[in-house]
């Protein structure tokens, strides 16, 4: 048992000194580790200070250092130094200045005099088989010693969470694409903030109306912080984003988040039930066309399928409301929470756009898989055309038909006002469009980014789908 868990500490060890290393090499991550660290690493350096003025290298350039200098090696290159720079003022008719030539020639001269010292050091530690001590090694040897590695655990915690991440191929990838996604939410918010922010209306004269004074559009102002600098009013929206606290919205006096909570699951609701039922009709449809080309049923799927694509939203939630609510009375016009039935319209009206992408890009990935070579060899081996179809075919076509379920999935959530507006559903997107033209710059800013946060959760989730179906992807992450 003692020598299991001793196994263990020294496997554990050298993961994190391997990954150290790796980490070091990498100019992305180098200094976020050196940062994290920061205590544990200003006493590695230390340490490194003090080892590497005792270690081989430094021993054998001191010796070579004071070879060269018992030789006068210095000093003739300090003669011809000041020899070719005298040659080079005269021959330019400069005035030369004793004191201020000797100090070019002394200048250059230690540049030379490190760089031959440097090179016969290095040639005589490679003859010799040995090397040099890095900052890598010191901290290999280090954190052998389970002392260092239990008083460095509290102050480089944030370090050894990277090395743990770094250490696996697949944390290191979901750890970068949620890094990504944090860095285009911030821009998303800045970008936002400053169109609103540069907007020509004004929401003080928009809520308060024509007949207010000076002094109420002022008070208006300074209640709600539209009085201070761009850069506090972004940092307070920003900030208001992070911690889920917006502050009551310009008209109606309403909790921002409050309001977005109760309306985001809506839209979050009517999407993933259109992108759900999208798929389970889309997928089957592009595979049979594929395996049908140019018969009867691919080329009515896919006119179908670019009639999808034609129909504009709005003109077709108003064409289902016209004949399936007014005339056959057989749904509601009109969305309601507690009646089933009212969700069926506009989740067709905002899935067919994505039906008809996800059937076209179905078709053509499978048609382009099956005259692949590794499936002609599918074939010469026996199988039968299902097994081929279901374990290569399909598996190897959904790649680019996840890139379009991402994107479509951003435009869906992120284009339901429209939908919403026909319908009368009480969701973001709507929200988001009557807040607009204020403008309502804490609710639209909660809207949008809680918006594209949700895009892009999704879009990390299609990143690690991605790494699933294609082993491309998966040798690359082993490697880097």
């Amino acid at each position: 048992m003692a020598g299991t868990e001793a196994a263990g500490k020294i496997r554990l060890a050298s993961t994190i000194s391997k990954t150290y290393r790796k980490i070091l090499l990498n100019p992305s991550y180098k200094y976020i580790l050196l940062l994290l660290g920061a205590p544990v690493n200003l006493v590695v350096f230390l340490i490194y200070m003090v080892q590497s003025k005792k270690d081989a290298y430094s021993t054998l350039r001191t010796k070579i250092q004071a070879e060269l200098l018992a030789s006068d090696f210095r000093d003739k290159l300090l003669s011809d130094n000041k020899e070719q720079l005298l040659r080079k003022h005269t021959f330019f008719k400069q005035k030369v200045n004793e004191g201020k030539l000797r100090r070019e020639a002394e200048a250059l001269t230690d540049a030379q005099f490190r760089e031959v010292v440097d090179e016969r050091t290095r040639k005589e530690m490679q003859l010799s088989g040995r090397s040099r001590i890095t900052f890598a090694d010191t901290f290999a040897s280090l954190i052998e010693r389970p002392i260092f590695l239990a008083i460095s655990l509290l102050p480089g915690l944030l370090m050894y969470i990277l090395i743990f991440l770094y250490s696996n191929p697949y944390l290191k990838y979901i750890f970068e694409r949620i890094i990504m996604s944090v860095f285009v939410i911030f821009g998303v918010s800045v970008l936002v903030f400053t169109i609103l922010h540069l907007s020509p209306f004004n929401p003080a004269a928009n809520i308060l109306g024509e007949t207010a004074t000076k002094e109420q559009i002022a008070a208006f102002n300074q209640m709600h912080g539209l009085d201070q600098p761009y850069l506090t009013q972004l940092w307070n929206n920003i900030k208001g984003i992070a911690t889920f606290d917006l502050g009551k919205s310009f008209a109606g006096n309403e909790e921002i988040t409050a309001s977005i909570a109760r309306k985001f699951p809506i839209t979050l609701t009517l999407t993933v039930i259109s992108l759900i039922l999208a798929l389970l009709i889309a997928i089957p449809v592009g595979i049979i066309s594929a395996t049908k080309p140019n018969s009867f049923f691919d080329y009515t799927f896919m006119f179908i399928a670019l009639l999808g694509l034609s129909i504009p939203s709005f003109w077709q939630g108003l064409i289902f409301i016209l004949n399936f609510s007014i005339k056959l009375q057989w749904l509601p016009a009109t969305f309601n929470p507690q009646n089933w039935l009212s969700i069926i319209m506009p989740v067709i009206v905002l899935g067919t756009g994505l039906t008809a992408a996800v059937a076209r890009m179905t078709r053509s990935s499978t048609l382009e898989v099956i005259h692949e070579d590794y499936m002609m060899t599918a074939r010469a081996k026996g199988l039968s055309k299902r097994q081929i179809l279901r374990k290569h075919a399909v598996r190897n076509a959904l790649i680019p038909i996840i890139t379009v379920i991402g994107l479509q999935f951003g435009g869906m959530l992120g284009g339901s006002a429209v939908t919403e507006k026909v319908f009368n559903i009480s969701g973001i997107g709507s929200y988001i469009v009557d807040k607009q033209f204020i403008p309502d710059i804490p609710a639209i800013m909660g809207g949008v980014v809680y918006t594209a946060i949700t895009i892009s959760l999704v879009n990390v989730i299609i990143d690690i789908l991605y790494a699933f179906f294609d082993p491309r992807i998966r040798s690359k992450m082993k490697q880097y």
